[in-house]
């Protein structure tokens, strides 16, 4: 999944107005729905849903637009959307129990519980601490292994083994760097505590207790004919249905399905220290390691419309992002997968939690989120709908341009320097895998061997560097660049994504390919002399 981890924590915007509007006491911010209804045209996105909770008690639990666009069925309280990256503070809160319960410490080493995990140090493996896998300071690189995940077959202990073929970025617990695989690592300590799965255990210890009824930990675990939205996103220029993200291997990184109305009840727990009626899930004291800053994160410079105020910190805890909004500790964190984005934002001090769940890939989560969190702390408000589409139209003109600069220097005259078929072959990365080159009717095509995906026609570019134009439409065009050796056989192949906006999950510049060997067959022993 990709978490999308999008950075949302350098937040605040020009254009601010003084409207002196607050929520209602006793319900949602006066204008929701009309705001509502002007973001999802404005942003062309079919449904939204949204929950907001205040001081203990459910305010709101809404849905607007569609499911699926060209078809009738609302989005209403119930539906089912794909949560992504927020699934990351469930598994930190399942470790919270375990901590709790004295069978697990965050900083007991990982190699403790999973003796088969390793890094590509082996200092880094030995040192490395169950904090270190939750806070993003491993030394890898951002997105490092998406793509051991993204559309693949791969089984999470694949993924996890794979890990240690993945080259450092950084020195260990120097950086933050989003990395989605340390959650799917981290989700393997639960079977090896306590003998139940991932997905059992969040079911069993949160699902069932918060009677959290529809959520599901896995879409493969959702029921047919389940009110579930259907991804959306841009295919030259028009919004449509594109397939789904699986991001079942992904499970603790990223795999939960949930509405509002579940999340609801989610937001209360969490502003309660774990609290639930007379009983809690976890103590107020793993609530305060999890929200207490472990990794630093870098407050960048940016000149976009929703950065001219920059926070005074930002931090990571454990599975979720921490900064200052308006004076307050802000809690939060985002998710995205191939046409589906999710936010949830806690104010601590106000009492306040607030998710916001879309059925396309773009930022009205961001926007809505914060519109809603504005109108509980009052003071000036910000057209936040306007902001962030000021902002997704900067972005896509500077990529414009990075594109177009790419296509002006290209050398149209220019040759590859073998015959297709030269190019053919298998070829092997030592963190993906495998892949194949192919000539089909005159034309190469690259094939991910573990993500069927993964299926691109290159098209020549210039010299030995041809564009994958990836047969699924939301995978972004990459650049496929071979090295030859000095006698013009294929030394290696680099892939690199065509275009800036492209997602950081989509780390093909991570991998290597080398053509890949043919195996030798065993020789006969020399015979031993007399």
């Amino acid at each position: 999944m990709r978490s999308h981890a999008r950075t949302f924590f350098l937040l605040l915007a020009t254009g601010l107005v003084a409207v002196p509007t607050h929520a209602q006491r006793n319900g949602p911010p006066a204008g929701l729905d009309d705001y509502v209804a002007r973001a999802l045209r404005q942003f062309g996105t079919p449904g939204v849903a949204i929950a907001i909770v205040k001081d203990g008690r459910v305010v709101l639990t809404k849905g607007y637009g569609l499911r699926r666009l060209g078809d009738a069925a609302p989005v209403d309280a119930h539906t089912l959307f794909q949560i992504a990256s927020n699934t990351k503070a469930f598994t930190t809160a399942a470790l919270a129990m375990l901590v709790d319960s004295a069978k697990l410490r965050w900083d007991d080493h990982v190699t403790d519980f999973i003796p088969d995990f390793q890094l590509s140090d082996p200092w880094v493996t030995r040192e490395f601490t169950v904090r270190d896998m939750l806070t993003h300071r491993s030394g890898l690189g951002l997105g490092a292994g998406d793509l051991l995940w993204l559309h693949s077959d791969y089984p999470e202990h694949e993924i996890v083994r794979r890990i240690r073929a993945a080259k450092t970025a950084s020195s260990f617990r120097s950086q933050y760097a989003y990395d989605n695989v340390m959650y799917i690592a981290a989700g393997e300590l639960i079977p090896a505590i306590t003998s139940q799965s991932w997905a059992e255990f969040v079911r069993r210890r949160i699902f069932e207790p918060l009677g959290m009824t529809t959520a599901s930990a896995t879409l493969l675990g959702v029921p047919p004919n389940a009110d579930m939205a259907t991804s959306h996103d841009l295919v030259d220029g028009h919004m449509r249905v594109i397939p789904a993200d699986s991001a079942d291997v992904t499970a603790s990184a990223g795999a939960i399905v949930a509405c509002v109305a579940d999340l609801s009840k989610w937001l209360i727990v969490q502003l309660d220290s774990g609290r639930l009626g007379d009983r809690r899930l976890w103590t107020a004291e793993r609530t305060r390691d999890m929200w207490s800053p472990q990794t630093i994160r870098p407050i960048d410079e940016d000149n976009t419309p929703v950065a001219a105020l920059a926070p005074s910190f930002s931090a990571y805890g454990l599975g979720w992002g921490l900064t200052d909004y308006r004076g307050r500790k802000m809690v939060a964190h985002s998710g995205g997968l191939a046409g589906m984005t999710s936010r949830t934002v806690l104010i601590p001090s106000q009492r306040l939690g607030v998710v916001v769940l879309t059925n396309a890939d773009n930022s009205l989560s961001d926007a809505l989120a914060l519109w809603i969190v504005d109108a509980y702390l009052g003071g000036q408000r910000v057209d936040w709908v306007n902001a962030f589409a000021a902002k997704a139209r900067k972005a896509d003109s500077a990529a414009a341009q990075v594109e177009q600069k790419a296509k002006s220097a290209r050398a149209t005259d220019s040759k590859p320097s073998l015959p297709l078929d030269k190019y053919a072959g298998g070829y092997s990365d030592t963190l993906y895998g495998d892949a194949t080159i192919a000539e089909e009717d005159g034309r190469l095509v690259l094939r991910f061997s573990h993500s069927p995906a993964f299926v691109g026609d290159l098209e020549h570019w210039q010299y030995d560097t041809f564009v994958a134009h990836w047969r699924m439409p939301t995978l972004p065009d990459a650049y496929v660049t071979f090295s030859l050796t000095p006698d013009g056989a294929i030394d290696t192949m680099k892939i690199a994504a065509v275009s800036p906006l492209a997602d950081f999950s989509f780390d093909f510049q991570d991998l290597l390919f080398r053509p890949a060997r043919a195996p030798t067959a065993p020789t006969a022993p020399s015979a031993s002399p007399n």
